[in-house]
């Protein structure tokens, strides 16, 4: 048997979200901004659903989804702990990571996590005893077909003494209104056996959001309204045919004297013998700025004797060498070396002739690289020097095609109104591995992850 546990929920729960704790219906959809704390109350909901078993003695289990198995730690896994914690019985429980489990002690009863991309083990695992499924971050998923595939299997393991399987989904609405869990949502709404929940930090009253997330979301708010609408307040806020607000890349004649480049980045998008090949070198300053230092930059077009993989392995050397030792930022790491996932023949040579490898991205939905862009941006740390410090090297030593590349990146008229917005694909070399900079570095720089 577990110990009493005595919790006050009016304080741990803001008023808002008492439709989600007294809900009895089966499926149940949060969605909302960032900082409205939907994924807190889920987690402290699932956590007191199990406990009702725990003090009778009694097994029940519940299964936690995210769309790629390798975000779990970092997300999910802590959050049930705190959730666990909240409740004063996290010590009841044991926990592992290969696989990720929380398990109590005395009863069993489990919380599984798993990666949807792992989808044959999902769907092998024969669970039992199982009271709820939650599937976090929902809009990574594919389509709501994803959600059908293993539903079903759920419904069949449901725990004996349960009248059902409750389902949860939380995310924070994609800005494009036609993306398809947008759309699933609305259409969720008013049917019978769904709860679907709208919140934003906004609904705060217990004081959770603090005076530094309210001073980050003001500076966003007077940077881009469009973003901050989207990313705090949870509103599909649409595309318009501009992918980017120029007046966030911000200029910088000099490197600033009162902070300092700690980290640098490389991110490369390759061409060969048909398109260009551009190569970003950027700074991660003490304070947060993030800089585009300098550029390399090569285009075949025109050309009679075009650069072979082993010509651009020697360029792309040589300018990391002359970069990474300029006298303002010498002493910086190197933090990662990022390259087109699609490119193998340079990224081969690369190694052979230097021993050094470039981390391929993991390419996401255009819209959705696009966003992590967007993010930066909003928070105001983006720079750009208009004058590279000097390497002497030939096509390097400019950000004037990244600037001129970006204020022509639009996105193919028509396709807004769709679930996967496409852009116009000239052109966009140094706006691609500014992408790639930004997805493969989000941690780092303090992006959404």
């Amino acid at each position: 048997m577990a110990k009493q546990v005595t919790v006050n929920i009016q304080k741990e729960i803001n008023p808002h979200f008492k439709p989600v704790w007294t809900t009895d219906k089966p499926y149940n959809i949060l969605r909302g901004g960032r900082n409205s704390f939907k994924s807190s109350v889920i987690a402290l909901k699932l956590v007191f659903m199990m406990l009702l078993y725990i003090t009778m003695g009694k097994k029940a289990n519940v299964v936690v989804i995210r769309k790629v198995a390798s975000t779990i730690r970092d997300s999910v896994f802590l959050k049930i702990q705190w959730a666990l914690e909240k409740f004063g019985i996290l010590g009841e429980f044991k926990s592992t990571v290969a696989p990720f489990k929380l398990v109590h002690k005395a009863t069993g009863s489990t919380f599984y996590f798993y990666g949807s991309d792992d989808f044959q083990k999902l769907k092998s695992n024969d669970i039992g005893d199982l009271i709820a499924v939650w599937y976090e971050e929902a809009a990574e998923f594919g389509s709501n077909e994803e959600f059908d595939q293993t539903n079903t299997t759920f419904m069949r393991q449901k725990h004996d003494d349960a009248d059902m399987v409750r389902f949860f989904w939380s995310y924070n609405p994609p800005r494009n209104p036609y993306s398809w869990i947008n759309e699933w949502s609305n259409s969720m709404t008013g049917e019978k056996g769904w709860l679907v929940h709208d919140s934003s930090y906004k609904n705060d009253e217990l004081g959770f959001v603090t005076a530094q997330m309210l001073q980050d979301i003001e500076r966003i708010k007077n940077n881009d309204y469009d973003y901050y609408r989207y990313l705090y307040l949870g509103e599909p806020v649409g595309l318009g045919t501009n992918v980017y607000n120029m007046s966030l890349f911000k200029s910088m004649s000099e490197l600033p004297s009162d902070d300092r480049v700690i980290y640098l980045f490389y991110s490369m998008d390759t061409g060969h013998s048909v398109s260009a090949t551009s190569c970003g070198c950027y700074g991660l300053t003490a304070k947060g700025k993030v800089i585009r230092l300098n550029g390399y930059y090569y285009s075949p077009a025109g050309q009679a004797n075009k650069k072979a993989p082993s010509d651009l392995s020697k360029d792309i050397y040589e300018f990391i060498k002359a970069t990474a030792t300029q006298a303002p930022y010498k002493g910086a790491r190197i933090k990662k070396r990022t390259i087109d996932s699609a490119e193998g023949a340079l990224r081969n040579q690369y190694y052979k002739d230097h021993g050094q490898h470039w981390k391929p991205v993991n390419k996401l939905k255009k819209v959705d690289m696009v966003d992590y862009v967007h993010d930066l941006l909003a928070q105001g740390r983006f720079y750009y020097l208009e004058n590279p410090l000097p390497t002497g090297l030939k096509h390097c030593d400019s950000n004037d095609i990244f600037i001129e590349e970006h204020k022509k990146y639009m996105w193919i008229e028509g396709t807004q109104n769709s679930d996967n917005p496409q852009v116009v694909k000239e052109d966009d070399h140094t706006v691609d591995e500014f992408q790639y900079m930004c997805v493969s570095n989000a941690r780092d720089l303090r992006l959404k992850v």
